[in-house]
């Protein structure tokens, strides 16, 4: 019997429970986990910015989470010695017609009390001297890790503090009963007081399973990258980022320097046929079926169709990819870029047809679901755990019989 039982062994999950040795260290802890390993789907294919908060509606939970959740990840990287690098990045306006998105990016920025300047041409030259650009704001607080080498950390203080890692254990159902909650997998019950789900891209089946109504749909966008051959490393210094179109619920595509040096670029943001559809031909009948019925997400499609078509044009054509590429750097040529692992982001859509903007979680007496945590989930992860800790009740007192 577990005082909590944490679905799902991505970054957040693993945050959370991190969070439940640190608040009840007397509690019996377990987290679940479908994978052979931890952090496998999209905290293993994250883009490892650390992302300082400036898109997000001000008082927002991802406004929030990730200005405080930044600075709780450094110091977390500092005290166990996890590699990062504060290198900054820049959001570039290449076309007239930009100029006024990106001022107000820039006043958005202030009001989420973020460190950064506006810049013109000359100064964009000098910190990205191979990017184009018309202005461009600066973002110092912007940086990147390894987000995998975070979530793995947090399972070894885990373990390390009594918690349970349990792997290769898929929830087929959840049963609500006076003694607690069993969680059902393939291979074993489990039974809790609490269960917390953090089930990334299954999190809404997860709800179900308990029977909580959501009113949402998890719909998989894949994002697909290619990266820059090693001898032309050169042309990205930093991070590098259009301005974003404020219609359009992603970053557009951009440069990415990663902790290990290489250069991705990407991604676009296309339906994936597949809620683990990290390839064109990945297909699962079910998770389509899901998407082509709910009728939220043809509402949706019919909103965005142009930009929509836009992202499916990219994925297929190379070509068409690099232009995008080439408003930001005119010298990347298509010889310049190999294909890269691609990753994909569970993005929540409510029944009325709109895709969830902010964090969303769910609780009742003695569950609580993470329904909606994409990018800047990660950066903001320990902020996210120490929330869900302060929501749910403390582990109940148990009266030890001496015998």
């Amino acid at each position: 019997m577990y005082d909590y039982i944490v679905v799902g062994g991505g970054i957040v999950g693993l945050s959370t429970a991190y969070a439940l040795t640190e608040r009840f260290p007397q509690a019996r802890i377990a987290v679940i986990e479908k994978e052979s390993t931890l952090a496998y789907h999209q905290t293993g294919h994250n883009s490892g910015v650390i992302h300082s908060g400036i898109y997000y509606k001000p008082g927002s939970l991802k406004a929030r989470f990730s200005r405080a959740g930044g600075q709780q990840l450094r110091d977390f990287c500092d005290q166990y010695e996890i590699p990062y690098e504060m290198c900054g990045k820049v959001i570039v306006a290449t076309e007239q017609h930009e100029l006024p998105l990106l001022e107000n990016l820039y006043k958005r920025g202030l009001e989420n009390g973020i460190n950064l300047t506006r810049i013109g041409r000359e100064e964009l030259k000098q910190i990205e001297p191979h990017t184009n650009g018309l202005a461009a704001i600066h973002v110092k607080e912007a940086g990147i890790v390894k987000y995998k080498s975070v979530a793995e950390t947090f399972a070894r203080v885990i373990q390390e503090r009594g918690g349970d890692i349990l792997l290769n254990k898929t929830v087929v159902n959840i049963r609500e009963k006076q003694s607690g909650i069993e969680v059902e997998c393939q291979n074993a019950v489990f039974t809790t007081e609490y269960l917390i789900n953090c089930g990334g891209l299954h999190c809404d089946r997860i709800a179900a399973m308990q029977g909580i109504e959501t009113n949402m749909k998890i719909i998989p966008f894949r994002g697909e990258y290619y990266e820059l051959k090693p001898e032309k490393s050169y042309l990205v210094k930093h991070l590098i980022y259009p301005v974003p179109n404020p219609n359009f619920p992603f970053l557009g595509v951009h440069f990415t320097r990663m902790i290990d040096g290489h250069i991705h670029a990407g991604p676009n943001a296309v339906l994936s046929f597949k809620r683990e559809g990290y390839k064109k031909t990945d297909f699962d009948l079910k998770d389509l079926t899901e998407v082509m019925l709910y009728p939220a997400f043809w509402k949706i499609a019919r909103q965005n169709i142009g930009e929509g078509w836009k992202e499916m044009v990219r994925s297929f054509s190379k070509k068409v990819f690099v232009q995008s590429l080439q408003r930001l750097i005119p010298e990347v040529k298509e010889d310049d870029l190999v294909t890269s692992e691609n990753g994909v982001r569970a993005q929540a859509l409510t029944k009325d047809g709109k895709l969830v903007d902010d964090f969303l979680i769910v609780s009742n007496e003695r569950s609580i679901h993470i329904l909606n945590a994409p990018s800047p989930a990660a950066t903001a992860s320990i902020s996210i755990g120490q929330s869900i800790c302060e929501r749910i009740p403390g582990p109940k007192k148990r009266i030890v019989v001496a015998g």
